[in-house]
């Protein structure tokens, strides 16, 4: 016997547009949200960053591909890590459907990561993925967007991720279970698992000069990681305990 409420039709429908009215609202907040975002002042980048890539050494303006915005995911993948971050990885699952819908639309989607070129494409086709992804491994571009950090850094305490300071659970000291976990995952050990970190930057490119636009980090990508926005709309919800997901490769069949 269920626990959870019931009700007839009638009570189905009532309640349900009571959720409708609430959800048209969180919708026109959330445009709200976007113009918010859209409307943030620009700064211009001017470091001169070189990245390898499948078409070899490329600088930022390149990675655009004739494009005027790039929307870059940072995907964890350290260099000492033998595999990606299986929370980045459920994240990027959803990338291939949308890079060509949004290169029809002026935007490139990629991945950056620092873990040298050939480690990326090996371990994009163990799991069958596409969309392009490049390597900052030797330049600051992790660094100076905030998605990697240095062991003296930790050290220190002075890792700032999410516009906040050693406040994320991958600053915590012993690490959570789960950290070790997956850092374990991918074949390292959780202070250097930890040294690289999720997020989405924007850029866009306008008479000749480059701007960064946007950063979001940690909780900020959830509206990006598709099975979560499916989860919501499950009966059961999220209905997490701990950590859950895994590589796509790693389910057993059920």
């Amino acid at each position: 016997m269920t626990t959870h409420a019931t009700g007839t039709r009638e009570q189905w429908l009532a309640a349900r547009l009571e959720l409708l009215a609430a959800e048209k609202d969180l919708t026109r907040r959330s445009d709200a949200l976007a113009r918010q975002r859209q409307a943030l002042p620009w700064v211009r980048v001017d470091q001169d960053y070189a990245f390898d890539t499948e078409q070899g050494r490329a600088s930022l303006a390149d990675l655009f591909e004739g494009r005027s915005q790039l929307l870059v995911y940072h995907f964890m993948f350290g260099p000492d890590y033998a595999a990606g971050c299986p929370s980045c990885s459920a994240l990027a699952d959803g990338f291939d459907g949308n890079v060509a819908h949004l290169a029809h639309h002026d935007v490139t989607l990629m991945a950056i990561s620092r873990a040298p070129l050939a480690k990326l494409l090996a371990y994009r086709e163990r799991m069958g993925w596409q969309f392009p992804w490049a390597s900052s491994q030797g330049n600051d571009f992790n660094f100076d967007f905030n998605v990697s950090f240095t062991a003296g850094q930790q050290r220190e305490g002075s890792v700032e991720y999410n516009y906040a300071r050693g406040r994320h659970a991958m600053d915590a000291d012993p690490p959570p279970a789960p950290l070790a976990e997956f850092a374990a995952s991918c074949g390292t050990d959780a202070a250097t698992y930890a040294r690289d970190r999720p997020g989405l930057s924007a850029f866009v490119r306008e008479d000749g000069a480059i701007w960064h636009t946007y950063s979001t980090y940690a909780r900020g990508l959830d509206a990006i990681w598709g099975m979560y926005q499916w989860l919501d709309r499950a009966p059961l919800g999220r209905n997490e305990t701990g950590i859950w997901w895994k590589r796509h490769d790693e389910y057993s069949a059920r």
